[in-house]
């Protein structure tokens, strides 16, 4: 009987005092821009031409050389820069291969466009 009051007191103060929080980050941009309406068709094949370290967890980090598949490329907002959303194309396993984030679209040259991002969408 003792074990199950220790238990629940123990649940309680979980509950009262939680361990877990969190950092709020600001939205990049209300708006992109995608190939379709869910943003899940490949708009190009950028390469990389600078070396990127991702700062946060909603970006990606890339290599000089590195090919790169954009999905979606964010609406630029007063002082805000230029951000493409996309994953990291490679021929052999890569740690963050298929990972998708942010990147700053400064650091990429558009290698081949399929499709015209002509879609605006609100970012969620």
């Amino acid at each position: 009987m003792t074990e199950r009051v220790y238990l629940v007191l123990l649940l309680c103060l979980g509950l009262m005092c939680p361990l877990v929080t969190g950092i709020f980050m600001d939205k990049l941009a209300s708006k992109k821009l995608c190939a379709d309406d869910d943003c899940v068709y490949t708009i190009s094949l950028a390469r990389a031409e600078e070396d990127y370290n991702a700062p946060d967890c909603r970006f990606i980090s890339i290599k000089k050389g590195q090919l790169i598949y954009v999905y979606s490329k964010l609406v630029k907002e007063k002082d805000s820069g230029e951000f493409w959303a996309g994953s990291v194309y490679g021929e052999q396993y890569e740690d963050h291969m298929g990972t998708v984030g942010y990147f700053p679209s400064s650091l990429v040259s558009e290698q081949h466009v399929y499709q015209e991002a002509n879609k605006t969408v609100p970012t969620t």
